[in-house]
C-alpha cells in the first residue's frame, strides 16, 4: 500500500500538470500505469485572487484550510499544493491543518542545493516574486537569490494571470521570459532559475531557457510520489 495523496489545488493548469506527473511518473516507482491514490479539491481560483488583492493571508490560509479538511475527510495521508503564491499563507494553515504537508520552496530549495546552484533567480507571480516564500527557504539552505525587476515581475504575473492560467501560450510570452532569465543570468549572476508559478514550465524549460530551471511544479509531484512510496505519514 501507497499513501494517498491530496493535493490543494489552486490554478488549474498548474494543479492538472502536478496531478498527471504524479499518474504518470508514478510507473516507474510501481509499475506498469500504476500511482498512489491521488484526491483533488479545488476552490474558485476568484476567492484566492481576492484574497490576494487586498492582501488577506487569513483568508487565502481559510481557503487552503477548507481544501485539507474536504481532501482528509477523503482520505489523504499527507498535502501538497502547487501553487507557490498561496505559499504565503503557509504559517496560516500548517498548525490547524489536518494532515501534514509538503512545501513547495523547500523541496525546490533542496534540489537546488542538490544540483550545486548557489544564486537562483526566482520567477512567478507579482504576489510571489515581493514575498518571502522562495528567499526564506533558500536562505535558510545558505543559497543567494535574485528577483526580477519591478517591471520584470509586473509583465511576467500580468502573462501568468492574464494567459497561462487560462491554458493561453504565445511566443511572446516565452520571449519575455528568455529575456529576463538571460538578465538574471548576466545581470544578476544567478546560475539557476525557479518556475515559481506553477503554469510556467507549461512554456519554459532546460530547452529553451538561458539558466537551467528548478520546475516547481514537477519538483513537487516528485517528492509526493516520493513520500507516498516510502509508505510513512
Amino acid at each position: 500500500m501507497t499513501l494517498h495523496i491530496g493535493i490543494v489545488g489552486c490554478s488549474a493548469e498548474g494543479a492538472a500538470l502536478c496531478y498527471k506527473t504524479i499518474c504518470i511518473e508514478g510507473a516507474a516507482l510501481l509499475g506498469p500505469h500504476a500511482h498512489p491514490e491521488v484526491s483533488m479539491h479545488t476552490p474558485s481560483l476568484a476567492q484566492y485572487t481576492r484574497c490576494l488583492d487586498a492582501g488577506d493571508l487569513a483568508g487565502v490560509g481559510e481557503l487552503m484550510l477548507g481544501s485539507a479538511h474536504k481532501l482528509a475527510a477523503a482520505g489523504a495521508d499527507f498535502l501538497i499544493c502547487p501553487d507557490n503564491t498561496i505559499h504565503q499563507a503557509f504559517d496560516h494553515v500548517a498548525p490547524r491543518s489536518p494532515r501534514p504537508w509538503l512545501h513547495i520552496a523547500e523541496v525546490v530549495a533542496d534540489e537546488a542545493v542538490r544540483r550545486g546552484f548557489r544564486r537562483i533567480g526566482i520567477t512567478g507571480t507579482r504576489w510571489l516574486t515581493d514575498s518571502d516564500v522562495y528567499p526564506e527557504k533558500l536562505s535558510a539552505r545558505g543559497l543567494e537569490y535574485v528577483r526580477p525587476t519591478l517591471d520584470e515581475r509586473t509583465e511576467i504575473g500580468r502573462i501568468i494571470m492574464d494567459e497561462l492560467v487560462c491554458g493561453i501560450f504565445r511566443p511572446e510570452a516565452v520571449a519575455t521570459f528568455q529575456r529576463v532569465m538571460q538578465r538574471l543570468k548576466d545581470e544578476g549572476g544567478c546560475d539557476a532559475v525557479v518556475l515559481g508559478c506553477t503554469e510556467i514550465p507549461l512554456i519554459m524549460s532546460d530547452a529553451n531557457s538561458p539558466l537551467p530551471t528548478l520546475d516547481s511544479t514537477r519538483l513537487l509531484a516528485r517528492a509526493a510520489l516520493r513520500r507516498a512510496t516510502q509508505k510513512t505519514a
